[in-house]
């Protein structure tokens, strides 16, 4: 297995009570830290606006910036968002974002893309919100002219949504072929369908029954495509509780509460438990190391682990670096 580790950039809160002016130190921190070990292959941020699990006024750092920003001061770690939203910048100009990017880093951009959910930042910062099927109109075409200057260093379509005509993307990246895309979303007649036609990654729900159906269904969307199934790499994203004991368990699950309830309230702080309780990426060492065996066994073969406490506190992802990494890394 394969793995990946989100750095806190406040969306999910993760960042309340460090002052704004620290926050890139502690971002930069754990950046460097994960450049350094052994244990991490790429660092990742979200691309979103507004605070989850509802919108206020803490800071939430812009996930291209910061992927620029990484690249300057990394050597090893490949960089990736999971996942930008096609229509928060405009396919073209996203496209030469990402090149410069790679640039900088020397060739370790991973695109991550999406059609995108949230619609509050959407309608905040005036892009409306279309409906389900629109937005993945709009990431099909987006798709399309990225893949096209990437590879050919101009872009030319004439879509429903988007309209570009011999847009210049150079630089183009180090990357030979262009930045790899993960297109990110379980959507069964459209997402996974657009996966299968272009990504070399995949990122949907990470449960084993979950990941599981939604594989069988990228596999029928290549088989009618006639694509390779076996070439495209499936992840999945765990949020991470982990301790020596269930007890120290509880009580990392008690300390997120205890954090996010002076910001959203108790009864929405309590809420964010769901994402956590009862999934892969919680439990003693031992536990998680189960879950994600029996997972990798039905070919979940890239982890992406998100560990709330991680700002203030990088005892969870030691103890993740030297008990579960070594058992499931291949």
């Amino acid at each position: 297995m394969r793995f990946g580790l989100f750095v806190p950039q406040g969306w999910r809160l993760d960042l309340v009570g460090i002052d704004p002016a620290a926050q890139w130190d502690v971002m930069r921190g754990l950046t460097e830290h994960a450049d350094r070990g052994e244990s991490w292959e790429s660092v990742w941020v979200y691309d979103h606006f507004h605070t989850v699990p509802e919108p206020t006024d803490e800071a939430c750092h812009e996930a291209w910036s910061l992927m620029a920003a990484f690249a300057a001061v990394t050597e090893r770690v490949r960089l990736g968002q999971m996942c930008t939203c096609m229509a928060y910048r405009n396919p073209a100009y996203l496209a030469k974002v990402a090149a410069t990017t790679d640039v900088i880093s020397k060739g370790r951009v991973e695109m991550g893309i999406g059609a995108g959910w949230y619609e509050h930042e959407w309608r905040a910062y005036g892009y409306g919100f279309p409906r389900p099927g629109e937005r993945l109109a709009m990431l099909d075409e987006g798709v399309q002219i990225m893949r096209q200057g990437w590879r050919e260093g101009r872009a030319t379509l004439d879509g429903r949504h988007y309209r570009v005509d011999g847009a210049i993307v150079a630089p183009r990246p180090l990357q030979d072929g262009g930045i790899p895309l993960w297109i990110a979303g379980g959507g069964e007649k459209v997402t996974l369908r657009i996966a299968a036609q272009y990504a070399q990654y995949t990122n949907f729900d990470g449960t084993f029954d979950g990941f599981r159906h939604k594989s069988a269904i990228l596999a029928d969307h290549c088989r009618e495509l006639g694509t390779d199934y076996d070439a495209i790499v499936r992840s999945a994203n765990y949020n991470v509780a982990i301790g020596s004991t269930e007890a120290e368990v509880e009580d990392r699950l008690a300390q997120l509460v205890a954090r996010l309830e002076p910001v959203v309230g108790r009864e929405k702080a309590e809420g964010a438990l769901g994402a956590f309780r009862g999934l892969p990426g919680v439990g003693t060492p031992e536990q998680i190391v189960e879950k994600l065996a029996a997972l990798q066994d039905v070919g979940m073969s890239y982890g992406i682990f998100y560990f709330p406490e991680a700002a203030y506190d990088r005892s969870g992802i030691e103890l993740f670096e030297r008990e579960v990494v070594p058992a499931l890394r291949g």
